[in-house]
Order: structure tokens, then sequence, then C-alpha cells
């Protein structure tokens, strides 16, 4: 039996404020940067650094919370999958972009304007997590189901226990 994983695990900050955007059928895209550092040492003990970026994709209700709470500088893990597109460009030439779609996110320092300690987490909850090819699904069959009301519930820096 074959078996096959593509799961990528990140700790960063983001490189750029996230952009939010709707597809045409309404579900909602947050993207945004987020950068790694690696520390070594060589042999001849000369400190040396690399910094990787890598570009991040969030859809429906995990967009929404990653585009309000967000922002340049901040600390997250992330977690998802690699997943590669390619179109082509203006100029005719085929492009390729490697990105993370992330299923889940977890923020790792406090909102930068409180001016709090790093290292206070907030974590987003499975039921937000959707990928976008299980709502179109999801919604072909429930056509004659009714509506949900869709309650947002917004999170202060006093409700959160520790």
């Amino acid at each position: 039996m074959a078996r096959s994983l593509n799961k990528v695990m990140l700790i960063g900050n983001l490189t750029r404020d996230p952009e939010m955007r709707y597809t045409p059928q309404g579900a909602a895209v947050c993207t945004f940067g987020v950068a790694t550092n690696r520390n070594w040492t060589t042999d001849a003990g000369e400190k040396k650094e690399d910094v990787e970026f890598h570009n991040v994709v969030a859809w429906n209700k995990l967009a929404e919370i990653c585009s309000q709470l967000l922002k340049k500088g901040r600390k997250v893990y992330v977690e998802g999958r690699l997943s590669t597109r390619s179109w082509q460009g203006t100029d005719g030439a085929q492009k390729q972009r490697t990105e993370v779609v992330i299923t889940d996110m977890v923020i790792l320092d406090r909102k930068m304007d409180d001016g709090g300690e790093p290292g206070s987490e907030i974590e987003i909850p499975d039921s937000v997590v959707e990928e976008p090819q299980e709502e179109k699904k999801t919604a072909k069959k429930s056509k004659t189901a009714p509506k949900e009301e869709e309650k947002t519930e917004e999170v202060n820096d006093e409700d959160i226990p520790f």
C-alpha cells in the first residue's frame, strides 16, 4: 500500500499585513507572508543565519479570522499543506507559485498595540477550519436546507484566561 503525506508546520513572523479577498462564489481568501529563521555555527566558529519566506493562504472563516487578528510582525504558528498552482502571465510566460494552504493558526504573541509580553496564545477552534472544496460540495447538497445565521463573537484580551 502506497502512502503519502503533505503537511507543513511553521512558526515565524508575518512579513506583511494580510490581504483579504473574496472569490466570485463568495468564499473568503486571506493571503500573507511568514518568515522563518535558521541559525547555525560553521566549523570555523562563524555564526550564520538563513531566512525563508513562505506564502500562506487561508480560506473561509479562518481567512476572516486571520484578516482581523494578524498584522505585520506578529509571531504565528500555522499548519496546513503545500499547494503549487500554475497560470499564464500577461506576458504569455508560464508562472508557478507554491503556497502553504493552512487549516490551523495560533497567534504566539500578544496584540502589538497593548505592549504586553510575548507568549500569549490564541488558538483557533477546529470548527472554523473549512476546506474550500468541502464547502462547495456541502452547499450543493443542502440547497433546500434553511440557512443558519452566522454568529460572530469578538474576543478581548480580558476574555482570555491566561
